[in-house]
């Protein structure tokens, strides 16, 4: 993917993962797209090496999916560190 399209997929992966752990109301625009970004790679790295699951590049569901699920886990280990608090 290109940069754009990789901040404003990340931005929803991002989203959607705060969405969905409750932490919408803490985070702005620019944790979104980090979370979705980075989380994307931790999961994409976690079902290849784990899960033997071969995402192919572009946009697809199965790598929106992965990637919020890899958000997901990094959002919980934030909190877990302390980094995001619970409400």
């Amino acid at each position: 993917m290109g940069f754009l399209a990789t901040i404003v997929v990340g931005g929803l992966i991002g989203w959607v993962s705060t969405i969905i752990t409750k932490t919408s109301n803490q985070l702005g625009c620019l944790w979104n797209i980090f979370l979705g970004i980075a989380g994307a790679a931790l999961g994409h790295w976690a079902a290849e090496k784990y899960f033997h699951f071969n995402v192919e590049k572009g946009f697809n569901w199965e790598y929106f999916g992965v990637g919020v699920g890899g958000a997901i886990a990094l959002i919980i280990a934030l909190r877990f560190i302390g980094i995001i608090r619970n409400k």
